[in-house]
């Protein structure tokens, strides 16, 4: 039995006459994401690095050589505000993690780059995300994380679309 299951109890003694069994599953999901994200997050202080700094820093990764994107796709890889991806490019900017400079192929634009610091920072801290990421999915059977990941895509459909941003 865990907190959820009691704060269950209670609803079903108090007001019986409500189906309560969803607030199970999100309960489950909030206090799962509170406690992976935490742990997540620790790793990324390790190395002096925020969540949002390590996302920007794996996008940019991720894109493969020369490991840089435009400001718009990198908003739109992350989904975020554009005031938010600028304080997340100035911080990173300001460690000599990115660097900002003129799009080649379009003179007006810019593009976001990691720097050689930077590449060498995320290429060591995504080897050990992964790792804790391992860790964290052990307590399920591989199995029973394709069934999650199968039923987490079809709930997660009801909210998203399926077309990925451009890459440039």
């Amino acid at each position: 039995m865990d907190q959820v299951d009691r704060i269950l109890q209670q609803w079903g003694r108090e007001r019986p006459d409500l189906d309560v069994a969803p607030m199970g599953t999100l309960g489950r999901l909030k206090r799962l994401a509170d406690h992976l994200s935490e742990d997540l997050a620790s790793g990324y202080r390790m190395h002096d690095l925020t969540p949002a700094g390590f996302d920007v820093l794996a996008t940019l990764r991720r894109a493969g050589k020369p490991y840089e994107l435009s400001p718009s796709a990198l908003i739109a890889w992350t989904m975020v505000a554009s005031g938010t991806m600028t304080n997340r490019l100035d911080r990173l900017e300001d460690v000599g993690l990115i660097e900002r400079r003129r799009n080649p192929e379009d003179g007006r634009g810019s593009v976001v780059a990691l720097t050689a610091r930077g590449l060498a920072l995320i290429d060591r801290v995504i080897e050990e995300h992964v790792a804790n990421q391992h860790r964290l999915l052990q307590a399920l059977a591989p199995d029973q994380r394709a069934q999650l990941d199968d039923c987490l895509r079809v709930w997660l459909g009801m909210f998203e679309r399926v077309e990925a941003p451009d890459s440039a």
